[in-house]
């Protein structure tokens, strides 16, 4: 039932805001050099690889250049790629992702290799179900760049603070997921992106 209603839904919004994806493509291409698309490698279900889709948001090979979080402020990323970000519009790729079978629309974000290799025995327990858009970790932490531009050592607090505490949500979601709670998950989500 997940399954279809992924890609069922999926399928609807690329091809409903398919002008406004146009739009942003060519925002992206003409706002500075480089694809419109960017892909990383991020782990998902069964601990495999699987490359993940995003409009273009930074400078070309500014993942190469610093870490692999982003913080407020972040010299990287380009005009068009802030507004993209806040917005979480910079997501949208990932509906091909979904379509294609490595993630889900609600599940826990898939994370690098880097720090996944990091996990205890009970965090691997997210890498049981397919990763998703959003979930619990997803809206607690809709403002994460801008809490980690607070900090000394941003990674340092990703690993230790911030990262086993989303983790602790993505096992709660794993716990309590039905079709009315991703649901109730999605809307939330939808809601919280308006409001900013």
């Amino acid at each position: 039932m997940k399954r279809i209603f992924d890609i069922v839904s999926c399928t609807l919004v690329l091809l409903l805001l398919l002008p406004f994806e146009l739009v942003i493509a060519l925002c992206i291409a003409c706002g500075s050099k480089g694809g419109v698309f960017y892909s990383q490698t991020r782990v998902g279900k069964g601990n495999r690889d699987f490359k993940l889709l995003k409009f273009r948001t930074m400078r070309p090979n500014a993942d190469k250049q610093g870490l692999l979080i982003t913080v407020g402020g972040d010299q990287r990323i380009t005009k068009i790629g802030k507004f993209l970000r806040k917005y979480k519009i910079d997501e949208l790729p990932q509906l091909l992702n979904i379509i294609k079978g490595d993630m889900s629309v609600v599940g826990p974000r898939p994370e690098v290799r880097k720090y996944v290799e990091l996990y205890d025995e009970r965090q691997m327990r997210v890498l049981t179900v397919r990763p998703g858009l959003t979930d619990y970790a997803s809206l607690e932490y809709i403002s994460e760049s801008e809490l980690l531009a607070q900090s000394s050592d941003p990674e340092r607090t990703y690993i230790e603070e911030v990262m086993p505490a989303k983790l602790e949500l993505n096992l709660k979601y794993i716990k309590n997921q039905s079709v009315r709670e991703d649901l109730r998950l999605i809307f939330k989500t939808l809601a919280k992106i308006v409001s900013k």
